[in-house]
């Protein structure tokens, strides 16, 4: 009989986010890879998503436990998912956020390099492009970056150490800009996540039926995150070092357009109110993106449906709500 293929190890910074759940129910399918989760550490025992098969605990800003975590985990290859994700967060806490996506992912970098661990996945952000003009859209990776929070701040210095860590050649290194996805257990700090939690809370009689929102003229590139996460599982494999991809369907959304959209899953009847405090002062009209790249080099890029994706979001928060979650409490 032929000998059984080696599975392929990854660890998973950020293991108990968003993004991260999502990848251990793809993975717990597949046979060829098994998850890692890298958690902070905690006194109170965390649970790991489904399909990781062993979790370490570290802080990405202690430089020697961060070491000995991967080097405990023996990766093959690492997927950063970790980080401070909020440009709301980034204006309250400019330098937390520079600190966490900065510093912390030179620290899994050199301890990634310390394990000879194989390749890197480094997760970006579209809010990079900064300053643009709806003429400007579809965003290509060559586009010269203006980042406009201090959040986009922190994933275009994240993106420069990258680059120069790649040239190193010690580990390859491959780069994303994601734009907006989402699914179920989506934080309720973004806007769509909130819209959905509302109507929730308004279903069940927890809310009067007027939805606050920010801006819905905005337009966004959205994807499902399940394939997002595809995206991200055929750049480790296939992505060249050093290179940066737009992980996007090429599509645009408006606000409005994911609201109406929810508000159509439910019976409720709502009015709608343009509550100030939601209105970013780095907030863009359009922002589309390109995914000509990363469908060169996986054959892949997301659809752009978000059908099944909203209906699962609005039914994680109906079940959320109905069993009284803490919102916080949600994964970013």
């Amino acid at each position: 009989m032929p000998a059984e293929s080696k599975r392929s190890r990854i660890l998973v910074t950020g293991a108990a986010g968003f993004v991260a759940s999502h990848l251990g129910e793809i993975c717990a399918r597949r046979s060829d890879l098994e998850l890692v989760g890298l958690q902070r550490p905690t006194s109170v025992t965390r649970i790991l998503p489904e399909g990781f098969v062993a979790g370490v605990e570290a802080d990405l800003l202690d430089q020697d436990g961060l070491k000995e975590a991967v080097r405990e985990a023996r990766p093959d290859a690492i997927i950063h998912l970790a980080g401070q994700s909020s440009v709301h967060e980034s204006y309250r806490n400019p330098g937390g956020t520079l600190l966490a996506n900065v510093l912390g992912t030179q620290h899994l970098l050199f301890a990634a390099e310390k394990a000879q661990v194989r390749r890197v996945l480094v997760v970006g952000s579209a809010d990079e492009y900064g300053d643009i003009r709806p003429e400007d859209v579809p965003l290509r990776e060559d586009r010269a970056l203006a980042p406009l929070s201090p959040y986009a701040v922190s994933r275009v210095a994240q993106g420069a150490l990258c680059s120069e860590f790649a040239r190193r050649k010690t580990v390859e290194i491959v780069r994303t800009r994601t734009f907006p996805h989402t699914g179920k257990r989506r934080g309720a700090v973004f806007a769509e996540s909130s819209f959905a939690r509302q109507i929730a809370e308004i279903e069940l009689e927890r809310a009067t039926p007027v939805i606050q929102v920010g801006n819905l003229d905005a337009v966004r590139d959205f994807s499902d995150v399940r394939e997002v996460v595809e995206a991200y599982l055929l750049l480790l494999e296939r992505g060249e070092s050093g290179a940066v991809y737009n992980v996007c369907s090429g599509k645009g959304v408006a606000m409005r357009e994911i609201l109406s959209a929810l508000v159509a899953l439910s019976s409720v009847k709502v009015d709608i109110h343009v509550d100030p405090a939601r209105l970013r002062p780095s907030d863009l009209p359009v922002l589309i993106g390109d995914p000509s790249r990363l469908r060169a080099a996986t054959g892949f890029a997301p659809s752009g449906n978000l059908d099944r994706a909203l209906a699962d979001l609005l039914a994680d928060w109906r079940a959320a709500v109905e069993r009284g979650q803490k919102m916080e409490a949600r994964h970013s």
